[in-house]
């Protein structure tokens, strides 16, 4: 059954109180890099070596 989350994990890499997880956007494919240590934490837009944002094709997206 699909989920109605617009945000979906889907990796994730951890190690003793530190982290990274990258998230894909539903509606626009767009994949996110989430970087957690301690208590801080930041999201930043995943970018293509030309420095376009790294985009999951539509039928990817429908299966997530």
């Amino acid at each position: 059954m699909k989920s109605d989350k617009r945000f979906v994990k889907i990796y994730t890499q951890n190690s003793f109180a530190s982290g990274f997880e990258i998230w894909v956007d539903r509606e626009t494919g767009v994949n996110y890099l989430y970087r957690q240590t301690g208590y801080a934490g930041g999201m930043t837009v995943m970018l293509n070596s030309d420095g376009s944002p790294i985009i999951t094709p539509a039928e990817e997206l429908k299966f997530l």
